[in-house]
């Protein structure tokens, strides 16, 4: 077992299955040097982890504190597709950057608090050196799906 994968059983979490994509002229994530670029994963294609909410506006038809939830059942799921290529989590050495895009009802501007819940679950892990992050969190008119989130991002590997 690798030391990320142990806090997270910790946590009382469990990773689940990385979904496949439907066409071949895109994959789940791409490396490029040390680092792998993942592309948009969001709650629209299938059940979340945890229970979490997966269409809705936050604002309107989701709360922002279910929305957090999807961020970091969003967060399990980017984790699944780490541990699916890598085959080890403590190869990521850097959470480098996420983008978030939260499925946004006009008024709401919380996106960042909403983000927290992939940020906090990713600074959990992988600590304050490592799993420290930039990150971007903006609010979007619609999502694929009617997703609540869609969130992608940069993690750098071990050569």
């Amino acid at each position: 077992m690798s030391v990320i994968l142990d806090r997270l059983h910790a946590m009382g979490l469990e990773l689940p299955a990385p979904h496949p994509h439907s066409n071949p002229n895109r994959t789940a994530c791409v490396r490029s040097g040390n680092v792998l670029y993942l592309s948009g994963h969001s709650s629209g294609r299938h059940d979340m982890p945890l229970g979490a909410r997966t269409t809705g506006k936050v604002g309107s038809e989701v709360t922002e504190d279910e929305a957090k939830l999807t961020a970091k059942s969003v967060a399990l799921v980017i984790i699944g597709t780490l541990q699916a290529y890598t085959g080890d989590l403590d190869k990521v050495t850097r959470i480098i950057r996420l983008y978030g895009m939260v499925n946004s009802a006009p008024g709401f501007e919380r996106q960042f608090a909403v983000m927290d819940g992939a940020s906090d679950l990713f600074y959990e892990l992988w600590g304050p050196d490592k799993g420290c992050h930039a990150r971007t969190a903006v609010g979007i008119a619609e999502l694929p799906r009617r997703a609540v989130i869609e969130i992608n991002g940069e993690f750098e590997l071990a050569p």
